[in-house]
């Protein structure tokens, strides 16, 4: 099924013909990068083959449990001395040395566990692995979630960051028409014409820079998504006050609460321990006696048509009593193990903890920050209307409008970067809370 969501994801993604090799192009939102990572993206595939090992060791664990049939057949011709068995017959005439003879021999063997508590122990650790190795998995799953996300935004920040050098080159334009006109009329010398031309040329390099960091966003956005880095990625999100939203609360207490029960590395650091504790009980329930039974069959005889059917059956029971104190040793290992798994998820949680503060400071701040912006990008456009208009007017250069330039391009790009500070926060709270794959 999850195969089959990815599937989905990437049909909804992808626009156009695909070819056999790799897509030419593709448009895709936010939340659609977020899942179809959560489904492709190459950490996560291996995340999943790791899981398929775990749940094959635990079918190894089990097969001590189950029953262990072989055949076999085999032909013999041979002679021997009988008295290198020790069997002192000197009659006359005897034989000492029995002369070569055939031996037919097939048997089926059946051995099967009738109790042993280690083995049972170590099924149950394995088992516990595979919970660990899953949760680790989604843990990578989640990483995929956010490193997909953040390089979107990356993304629409340089979108963004070109729409904003594209806006600067216009109004550039604009006032080297303004200061032609001007130098037409006879109102303005050539100084203006010069300045003006050196913002066209300044606008124009910063467009050029501005459009290949798009362009290097790109490729990093394909990698996380694990698409060819050739595809041409067109962006269906702009960067905007409500990209990256997830279903995780501002409130601190909430949202470390949610933490504590969603994070995946918290819930395969608890399964690392449980597997450890349970590898030391198997171990030491390898002192309790081991019953087990063997059974076989088979035709024996000194030709097929002589052979005679044979069998045995056995029940066996085994106590280990000394080896050498290595069971000892490798308790004394689960033991370091388990005290190494209690500081790991003590330290985890104070990290999921701090993460979590952090991510909300960070959101706070940054739509604070949003709002300074946008009144700053308000006073920007209305100080350069301003410069315009008293160039137009005659009664000033266009130092004051190229000043203005200045301030308006500040502005647009501490919108950007509040917006985008914002989206990180929100990315980074959805993280720290376990809830990365639900963003959109």
């Amino acid at each position: 099924m999850r195969k089959c969501g990815t599937l989905l994801a990437l049909t909804a993604a992808f626009a156009g013909t695909a070819t056999a090799q790799a897509p030419s192009s593709l448009r895709i939102g936010f939340g659609d990068a977020v899942r179809v990572a959560t489904g492709q993206a190459p950490a996560v595939t291996l995340s999943e083959l790791a899981g398929d090992e775990a749940r094959a060791r635990v079918r190894q664990a089990r097969s001590g449990l189950l029953p262990s049939v072989t055949a076999g057949a085999a032909w013999v011709n041979r002679d021997f001395n009988i008295k290198s068995f020790g069997i002192p017959l000197n009659f006359p005439g005897l034989a000492t040395v029995v002369p070569a003879f055939n031996n037919y021999d097939t048997r089926l063997t059946l051995n099967q566990t009738l109790f042993d508590f280690s083995t049972i122990q170590r099924l149950h650790a394995s088992q516990a692995q595979v919970v660990s190795t899953l949760a680790a998995g989604d843990a990578t799953t989640e990483g995929a979630a956010q490193a997909a996300a953040l390089a979107y935004l990356r993304a629409a920040r340089a979108e963004a960051s070109v729409a904003a050098r594209e806006a600067d080159s216009s109004i550039a334009a604009e006032v080297l028409s303004l200061a032609l006109a001007q130098l037409q009329a006879g109102v303005s010398g050539t100084l203006d014409v010069t300045r003006a031309k050196t913002q066209v040329a300044v606008a124009a390099g910063a467009l050029v820079v501005a459009r290949n960091q798009f362009a290097l966003a790109r490729i990093a956005l394909a990698r996380t998504l694990g698409v060819d880095p050739a595809t041409d990625i067109t962006l269906t999100d702009t960067l905007t006050s409500s990209l990256g939203v997830a279903g995780v609360p501002t409130d601190r207490d909430s949202a470390v609460a949610q933490a504590l029960a969603s994070r995946p590395e918290l819930k395969a650091e608890e399964a690392r321990a449980d597997a450890a504790q349970v590898s030391r009980s198997a171990i030491r329930a390898e002192l309790l006696p081991r019953v087990g039974l063997e059974a076989d069959y088979g035709v024996n005889g000194q030709t097929e048509p002589l052979a005679l059917g044979t069998r045995q059956i056995a029940v066996a029971v085994t106590i280990p009593l000394l080896d050498g104190f290595r069971r000892e040793g490798r308790e004394a290992e689960q033991d370091a193990v388990i005290e190494e798994s209690a500081v790991r998820e003590k330290d985890l949680r104070q990290e999921i903890a701090a993460d979590v503060s952090t991510a909300i400071l960070d959101l706070h701040s940054a739509e604070a920050q949003e709002g300074i912006a946008a009144e700053q990008l308000a006073l920007a456009a209305d100080e350069l209307s301003q410069a315009e208009q008293r160039f137009k007017a005659g009664v000033a250069g266009n130092i004051e409008v190229i000043d203005a330039q200045a301030s308006m391009v500040e502005a647009r790009d501490a919108v950007i970067a509040a917006r985008y500070g914002a989206a990180t926060a929100r990315v980074a709270l959805a993280r720290a809370a376990g809830a990365a794959r639900t963003l959109h």
